[in-house]
């Protein structure tokens, strides 16, 4: 069953004098459970893609529909609402506040969604427990090395059961022992919890953990293909 489907999108972004059209016409179906690599070269769209999918950018023309909900037709408060309750992203720069704990940081969704909080830190400890960061509830993101950063910013976007998560090149500012753990965490959690993950990338590696590879080229797919198996 077809969770994510874009029809035709285009973009283009001026960069002073300069239109770049980020995306030609894409036309995609991505389904449930799904363990997607969106790749490509730097510019060639990728991330422009999983901003629309995400509904942090809206299309020049065309269709995004994501769990039945089509984006043309809503407004920034629902794609809000929607974005906070079924979707959670993964960024390569990590995007924990500096300030908060690492249970606190994967509390703040939780927080936003009105969980009570001692649900709230239940819920947290125990998916921290999950990536690995158990004992190290209380460390601010600064006391924690890149990796563990990042398992925390997995743990957020996860901790809400969230139908999709969506990573922007979460591998690209770890070494490849930590992003490849980081990679068979969330590959389980695939299994475990039958979360949709669709993942920005031009690390080899994560394309070859992806059960679906979708090429993107000058905006364009250039190529879509599905593994018979993933990496074990």
């Amino acid at each position: 069953m077809s969770i994510v489907s874009t029809a035709d999108l285009k973009k283009t972004y001026q960069q002073g004098k300069v239109e770049v059209q980020a995306l030609k016409g894409i036309s995609l179906s991505i389904d449930a459970g799904e363990f997607v690599a969106l790749a490509g070269p730097s510019g060639s769209g990728k991330t422009t893609l999983l901003n629309m999918i995400g509904g942090l950018d809206l299309p020049d023309s065309g269709r995004v529909i994501v769990g039945g909900n089509e984006y043309g037709s809503m407004n920034q408060s629902q794609l809000a609402i929607l974005r906070l309750h079924k979707i959670g992203f993964v960024f390569q720069a990590y995007n924990l506040i500096p300030v908060l704990s690492a249970v606190e940081n994967v509390e703040f969704v939780m927080l936003l969604q009105g969980v009570p909080e001692k649900d709230r830190r239940r819920r947290a400890e125990a998916i921290l427990d999950e990536v690995g960061l158990e004992g190290k509830y209380d460390r601010r993101p600064a006391e924690l090395s890149g990796g563990q950063q990042q398992r925390v910013a997995v743990a957020r976007a996860i901790v809400s059961n969230p139908a999709i998560v969506l990573a922007d090149e979460p591998t690209a500012n770890l070494d490849s022992k930590t992003g490849q753990g980081l990679l068979e965490m969330m590959k389980e959690m695939n299994e475990k919890k039958e979360v949709t993950f669709i993942f920005s990338t031009h690390d080899s590696m994560v394309m070859d953990y992806a059960r679906r590879l979708i090429y993107i080229r000058d905006g364009q797919v250039a190529d879509d293909s599905v593994k018979e198996k993933m990496v074990e």
